[in-house]
C-alpha cells in the first residue's frame, strides 16, 4: 500500500511543479507582449504545448520533461519583467510609507475650528 501511496504523493508534486511551471511561463509570455492581442496567440501556443503532453504517465519521462521545462523557461525569461507599481520591486512601492508611531494624522482638514 505505500508503493500506491509513494507513487501518488509523487504524481500530486508533479502536478503542482507542472502548474507552477504553466503560471510563471504564461505571465512571463505577458512581459513579453506589448499588448493583448499579441499575447493571446502566444498564450494559446504556451497552452498547446503543455496540452500535447499531458497524456505522458511515465514517472520518469515526466520529471525529465518538467526539468527540460524549467531549463527553457529560465533561458528565455524577460530580462526586464513588468512589476505593478504598487508591488515590491515596483516605482511606487513604499512612496508613501506609513508613519512613524505616535504620529496623529487629521483628515477633516478646514473643520478643526468647529468644534
Amino acid at each position: 500500500m505505500s508503493g500506491v501511496a509513494s507513487y501518488m504523493a509523487k504524481r500530486a508534486a508533479q502536478k503542482e511543479r507542472v502548474r507552477t511551471l504553466y503560471r510563471r511561463a504564461l505571465k512571463d509570455t505577458l512581459n513579453w507582449a506589448v499588448h493583448r492581442h499579441l499575447f493571446y496567440p502566444d498564450a494559446d501556443a504556451l497552452r498547446e504545448r503543455f496540452d500535447a503532453n499531458k497524456h505522458v504517465d511515465d514517472i520518469d519521462t515526466i520529471d525529465r520533461m518538467i526539468a527540460d521545462g524549467e531549463a527553457q523557461y529560465n533561458k528565455w525569461r524577460h530580462p526586464d519583467p513588468y512589476i505593478v507599481p504598487w508591488a515590491p520591486g515596483g516605482s511606487k512601492f513604499t512612496r508613501n510609507p506609513t508613519p512613524p508611531s505616535g504620529i496623529e494624522i487629521v483628515f477633516d482638514y478646514g473643520r478643526e475650528d468647529q468644534n
